[in-house]
């Protein structure tokens, strides 16, 4: 699943992807694309154990891949 976050303003972008990330199986991913890096959703990710990666876009944006640990 890809959730566009761009135009959005905060807190809309990490309100959405947590509520995504809520749906997760464990292994599953999810992909966002937002228009900076949020960096207060990797200190999150980060507490709740998902992994993350980061990856810059040619229009200036930041598309992020975040996956569900096991359980």
């Amino acid at each position: 699943m890809t959730i566009d976050n761009r135009g959005l303003e905060p807190p809309q972008p990490m309100m959405r992807t947590l509520k995504a990330l809520d749906k997760l199986k464990s292994g599953e991913s999810l992909s966002i694309i937002n228009d900076r890096r949020p960096l207060f959703l990797y200190e999150e990710l980060d507490d709740r154990g998902y992994a993350h990666e980061t990856e810059a876009q040619e229009d200036g944006s930041f598309k992020i891949t975040i996956t569900k640990s096991g359980d």
